[in-house]
């Protein structure tokens, strides 16, 4: 898929975790992930793996340190200083500066519009993602923020997004990085539903043969489910949290 690490675009995703050893059986276990080794130049931090493809790391934490209860998504840039250059320009805060990661590429952290966290990565050896849309790998990134305008034009300024309006009605308010087929992620007026307390942020849905299930494989392994399964356009989704309370969402076929 030529369109997947093209600047903007979801490229990668990790956790940050204060028990490495809980978290890579619960992932293991619901998606049939492969873990890999603790890499010690890193602090400990290591990929998950789908039919050998990379699609995700994890991060250690101390132990009195807490977690951010979901998964940081990175989206592509050619030049991570600009990228830096324009976020600060549109009013963002950075929470991790330009950092070299090995040969591997640059990352940063900023906040977006609404306050959401979101990664950047400039790659050198490491482009992040291999495959998406396949069973056990990423299906969907999506937005979920109260300051809807402000993001699109966010996204669009600073990470070049080419936005399309999906829907503009008082009940659902979605645009897209890229239209239709070539879709690669959403921003969603959350400012309805959003309960009081919970900050903007970012979701990643996984690609699932069977929404209900995983929603049960999931509480099986410690997890609980945070919704229900149920039917959409856009399949069947759920959303589920691990042992450790970080919230990952369900996505498959729709059931009769």
């Amino acid at each position: 898929m030529t369109t997947l690490h093209t600047p903007g675009a979801p490229c990668w995703i990790d956790l940050m975790t204060t028990d490495s050893a809980e978290t890579r059986a619960f992932y293991t276990g619901l998606f049939g992930w492969q873990a890999g080794e603790p890499a010690a130049d890193l602090g400990g931090y290591f990929l998950f793996f789908n039919q050998g493809a990379p699609l995700a790391g994890v991060s250690p934490l101390a132990p009195d340190e807490e977690p951010p209860g979901e998964w940081s998504v990175y989206l592509a840039t050619d030049d991570v200083t600009k990228a830096l250059e324009l976020a600060e320009t549109a009013g963002s805060e950075v929470i991790v500066p330009e950092t070299k990661i090995a040969d591997m590429g640059t990352m940063a952290v900023v906040t977006d519009a609404g306050g959401a966290h979101v990664a950047m990565w400039q790659a050198d050896a490491f482009a992040g993602i291999a495959r998406r849309g396949e069973i056990g790998t990423q299906g969907w990134f999506e937005l979920h923020t109260r300051a809807y305008d402000e993001s699109v034009e966010f996204y669009r300024d600073v990470f070049g997004w080419d936005t399309h309006q999906m829907s503009n009605t008082p009940e659902f308010r979605y645009t897209t990085l890229g239209e239709n087929e070539y879709a690669l992620a959403g921003i969603m007026d959350a400012s309805g539903y959003l309960p009081p307390g919970t900050d903007a942020h970012w979701a990643v849905y996984i690609q699932v043969a069977d929404t209900d299930s995983s929603a049960a494989r999931a509480v099986s392994l410690g997890g609980t489910i945070v919704e229900p399964a149920q039917n959409t356009p856009y399949g069947r989704l759920a959303v589920v949290a691990d042992t450790l309370g970080c919230q990952i969402r369900l996505m498959g076929p729709v059931t009769s």
